[in-house]
Order: C-alpha cells, then sequence, then structure tokens
C-alpha cells in the first residue's frame, strides 16, 4: 500500500533538493558586495524622489479578492456538471443551495458597493 505513495515522496525530494541546490548556487555565486547605489530604493541610477511607498486605496484589493473568490467558487460547478446524471435530485437541490449561497454575497457585496468602480 505505501508503494503507492513513492512516486509522490520521489517528486516532492526531488523538488526540494532543486530548490535547496538554487538557493545554494545563488548564494554560493551570486554578489556579495553591496554599494549605496544598490541599497537605494531603485537601482536605475536616479534618485528616488518622494517616499519609496503610496498610499493604495482598498477597493482595489476589494475588487481583486471578490474577483479571485467568485472565479474559484466557478471551479467548484464543474465537478457537478460532470457529475450530473449520477447526483440527480440531491445533487441538484445541494448545488442551487451553494448557488443561492453565491448569489447572497454578490448582492451583499453589490449592496455595500464593493463593484462599483471610481
Amino acid at each position: 500500500m505505501l508503494l503507492e505513495y513513492t512516486a509522490i515522496a520521489a517528486f516532492i525530494i526531488v523538488t526540494a533538493a532543486i530548490g535547496f541546490i538554487a538557493i545554494g548556487l545563488g548564494m554560493l555565486f551570486g554578489p556579495k558586495k553591496s554599494t549605496d547605489k544598490k541599497a537605494m530604493p531603485y537601482e536605475s541610477g536616479m534618485n528616488p524622489i518622494g517616499p519609496g511607498t503610496r498610499r493604495m486605496p482598498v477597493h482595489f484589493y476589494l475588487i481583486a479578492v471578490l474577483f479571485i473568490l467568485f472565479d474559484i467558487e466557478v471551479v467548484f460547478l464543474l465537478p457537478y456538471a460532470i457529475a450530473f446524471r449520477q447526483l440527480g435530485l440531491f445533487g441538484l437541490i445541494e448545488m442551487l443551495i451553494f448557488i443561492v449561497i453565491l448569489l447572497v454575497g454578490y448582492f451583499y457585496a453589490w449592496k455595500k458597493g464593493a463593484l462599483e468602480w471610481e
């Protein structure tokens, strides 16, 4: 039974080894001398004007999170679409409940103004 997991274990070991080798080679052959220009926020040779960071409106992050949320929820519809006939009426009711929950969240975000672009 454990023989079936050998390929997964070998894959994990190989990927971890490649990661450690890449980090080790970077540390071994990478630049080590720090200069004032390299310590600057930008390495373009120009002096930065103003602070290195600026405030971003939370609205952009909210739109991104909502997009990812609803995009991932669509992924849950694919297994249902594949096994639609085997699930029968029970599967239909479960999917309707799932979609209603999604619609409640969508309408809540809509009423709060999270989807309005200014």
